[in-house]
């Protein structure tokens, strides 16, 4: 599906039926269920975790990390005092990733941790519930976040989720393109 998309966008858009749309909204959950995901999409807590990420029993984020509302840990400790902004090749295991960006948690409202496909599916397709994006909006972060490219490639070892970013943001026009369906619609 995904192969025929990236053949013909423009058709495959165009013709996109609501089982296409939930294909790509499980290949979607595959990657947004990732650890390397839901471990900063957490909720208004701000605990970011660390789970199935190799490290043992799933736990949250070391150094009594507490991101709280500011989303940037200026609560407890920020998150710059060890995750530097700059670019890096993460080549370290177990050494604060750094990206060429201010390390932050996402919103509030993209808490994924612990949320089922049901529940992220209806939260990603509302403005109100995704940070205020339309899909083509959304499209545009997953292609330019340095935080999901990051994701994708985050160096050392460390585990990713299923697929490529090129991957993700074929899925999610193509869910768009088929009307954003859950698998609980009626």
């Amino acid at each position: 599906m995904i192969g025929l998309l990236l053949a013909t966008p423009a058709a495959a858009q165009d013709q996109a039926s609501r089982a296409d749309g939930l294909a790509a909204w499980d290949e979607i959950y595959a990657v947004a269920s990732h650890p390397r995901c839901t471990n900063c999409h957490v909720g208004d807590d701000g605990v970011p975790m660390w789970s199935g990420l190799s490290y043992g029993a799933d736990a949250p984020h070391g150094m009594y990390v507490h991101a709280d509302t500011s989303r940037v840990g200026a609560e407890t400790m920020p998150c710059r005092t060890c995750h530097i902004s700059a670019q890096s090749n993460n080549a370290t295991p177990h050494a604060p990733p750094m990206i060429d960006d201010a390390w932050r948690l996402p919103p509030e409202e993209l808490a994924w941790l612990g949320k089922s496909s049901t529940e992220v599916c209806a939260q990603l397709r509302n403005p109100d519930t995704n940070d205020g994006f339309a899909m083509d909006g959304l499209a545009t972060h997953l292609e330019t976040s340095p935080f999901v490219a990051w994701g994708f490639a985050p160096g050392a070892g460390r585990s990713t989720p299923p697929g490529t970013l090129d991957d993700m943001v074929a899925a999610l026009n193509l869910w768009a393109a088929a009307g954003t369906p859950c698998a609980d619609d009626s």
